[in-house]
Order: C-alpha cells, then sequence, then structure tokens
C-alpha cells in the first residue's frame, strides 16, 4: 500500500511495480499525510483491500532551510505536522493491526534527530520529535513483538532539497549540494531492509552521520564547531 500526494508518480510507480511483480496486489491512496482522518483511511484501506499490515513505513518528509530569527513559525508547523504527527497518526490507527502480527515500524529519521543542524530549527525538531516517540513506543511494547526501526539515513539523492521550504515557506526549487554525489535512494532502500530484516533498532546509514552521533556524545562544542562549518560550507548558506 503505497501513499503520497502525487497521485500521477504513485499510478507510475503502481504500474511499475505490477510490471515487475504481476502476482503481487499492489493499493495506492493519494492524500495529505498531516491530516488523521486521511491517514485512518489510508490504513482502513490497507486492511480492506490486502487483509492484513505487518510492516508501516513511514516515509513522508519535509525540509527547511532559513535562520530561526527570520522564518515564518508557520514553516516549522507545516514541518512538524509533515514529518512528526503524519508518522504518530498513521502509527496510531496502524498499531492494532501491526501487535496483531508482531509487525515493524519503521521511521525513517535523520542524523538531524541526534544533532541540531542551524537554519533547520523546524527540520531537527521534527526528528527529535520523531525519535523521542519512536524510543518511546519501543520501549513500551518490549514484550508485544511489536518492533521499532529509527532508519537514519545521510544526505539522500532526492526532492528532499528542492522541496524544502525557505525561511517564507516557499519551495526553493534547487539543491544546495551536488545530488550525484550523494547516497541514491535505491541504496538507502536496501540498507533499511537489511536493518528490518536484522530486527535492528538503529540504522545509521552513512560513516559521516555515525562521526557526527560519536562526536557529540563525546564533545557536544566540538559537534557544534563542526557543524555549523559544514552547513556554512553550503552553497547559499544562510551564514
Amino acid at each position: 500500500m503505497l501513499s503520497g500526494r502525487n497521485t500521477q508518480a504513485l499510478d507510475d510507480l503502481t504500474r511499475a511495480l505490477i510490471d515487475q511483480s504481476p502476482n503481487q496486489k499492489i493499493e495506492f491512496l493519494s492524500g495529505e499525510i498531516s491530516d488523521p482522518v486521511f491517514c485512518k483511511e489510508l490504513i482502513d484501506r490497507c486492511i480492506e483491500r490486502l487483509g492484513s499490515l505487518d510492516i508501516l513505513i513511514n516515509n513522508a518528509g519535509i525540509s527547511m532551510r532559513g535562520i530561526f530569527n527570520d522564518t515564518d513559525l508557520t514553516v516549522l508547523k507545516r514541518v512538524m505536522d509533515v514529518n512528526f504527527w503524519g508518522s504518530v497518526y498513521c502509527t496510531k490507527f496502524a498499531l492494532p493491526y501491526l501487535l496483531a502480527k508482531k509487525g515493524s515500524v519503521i521511521g525513517i529519521s535523520s542524523v538531524a534527530g541526534f544533532k541540531g543542524l542551524p537554519a533547520r530549527t523546524g527540520y531537527s525538531a521534527s526528528k527529535f520529535a520523531l525519535q523521542g516517540f519512536l524510543e518511546s513506543l519501543r520501549i513500551e511494547n518490549r514484550h508485544t513483538g511489536l518492533h521499532v526501526l529509527i532508519a537514519c539515513p545521510g544526505y539522500t539523492a532526492s526532492n528532499i532539497r528542492k522541496s524544502a521550504l525557505n525561511a517564507a515557506g516557499i519551495a526553493q526549487g534547487e539543491t544546495p549540494l551536488n545530488e550525484d554525489r550523494l547516497m541514491s535512494a535505491e541504496e538507502v532502500a536496501r540498507q533499511i531492509w537489511l536493518a528490518y530484516d536484522k530486527k535492528s533498532i538503529y540504522a545509521i546509514l552513512t560513516l559521516q552521520g555515525k562521526m557526527a552521533v560519536w562526536i557529540n556524545k563525546l564533545s557536544p562544542k566540538i559537534a557544534d564547531w563542526l557543524t555549523f562549518k559544514v552547513i556554512r560550507k553550503e552553497p547559499q548558506s544562510p551564514f
């Protein structure tokens, strides 16, 4: 069961998957993940059409870039609504079915959920919140058989930077990074699947990400300095 806002992209993906696996039943439902009514409809449709639910992947996400002092509050609310509340809504409605199957909840977080990133206050806040929610959920379900995985890709070649909101809440429309040098979405998916298969509880997918988390634990001040240095070097950096 696939979901997203772009109906045409979902239809194209569904057709491509059916061509690859003609015997599989694949459904999609387009809508707004920050709407709890849509999230309930999505889970209900999944059970109605497919019969059960074994894995929930909370992958919807939006980013932002702007110094907090200059950023409209609606930008932070939009990012939280999608990145945090969308995951909470879907998990809430899916949980009874996942518990029945001793299934898995996978949350796509970020190294920004371990270390706050300058000019991405809303994005980091949403990922910190997501990780806190998923950690709590995991501990609550130590004895129910539910598996919870927090996956933290590094920079990934995708549209997330093009659709990232600027301080005024407008999609910036371009990426500040060389997308060809980033990890592909396919490789990210493969590594997350391997982590799921091992029933890992965390998956930090890049060496840079692992080093960032490790340095932040040892010396947050040094991590602050390094983080600012990296962000400041980005093209069109606000610093």
